[in-house]
């Protein structure tokens, strides 16, 4: 059974999104999500008919953005995230988003062809909050190899990452 790589991202807007201050941020989402969508190992990502995630609300702060994709495995989309021009948008984000005091992206594995539900993401990431990194839910800095493939924890030093 192969498996893929789901994320989802949260983030907390500083001003709404047609403020002055998120031009910019707006801007970047069609070509960003672009990039994302010819990527490497990218398999799928939550989108509404306008192409990106921003008018979802998934909890019940209307400030706070979600994004959520699935990938081949941890090493694409860390070279999405990291290494490509996704990079150039995520280093301005304290820009255009809050600070967050708890974890904001969980990654979890998924049987390929499966397609993450919003209330299966949010689990998730209630999962690392509560637990810190599990096989159930885990973050760059502490991935987990596939199901199937040990259970041990992988550490790759190029996955590690400022979290400010």
């Amino acid at each position: 059974m192969e498996h893929h790589l789901a994320q989802l991202n949260v983030a907390r807007l500083r001003a709404p999104l047609d403020s002055p201050m998120l031009v910019e941020f707006v801007e970047a989402l069609e070509p960003v999500n672009a990039l994302a969508d010819d990527a490497q190992g990218f398999v799928w990502r939550l989108q509404t008919e306008d192409g990106d995630a921003t008018a979802i609300r998934a909890f019940e702060d209307d400030m706070l953005l979600v994004n959520m994709s699935v990938w081949e495995s941890v090493d694409d989309l860390a070279d999405f995230v990291y290494r490509s021009d996704h990079r150039r948008v995520m280093i301005r984000r304290r820009e255009w988003f809050e600070r967050m005091v708890d974890s904001y992206v969980v990654l979890w594995w998924v049987v390929a062809g499966h397609r993450p539900s919003m209330a299966e993401a949010k689990q998730r990431l209630a999962t690392l909050r509560r637990d810190g990194p599990t096989r159930a839910a885990f973050t760059f800095r502490s991935p987990f190899s596939p199901p199937g493939e040990g259970g041990e924890v992988v550490v790759d030093e190029r996955w590690a990452c400022p979290t400010g």
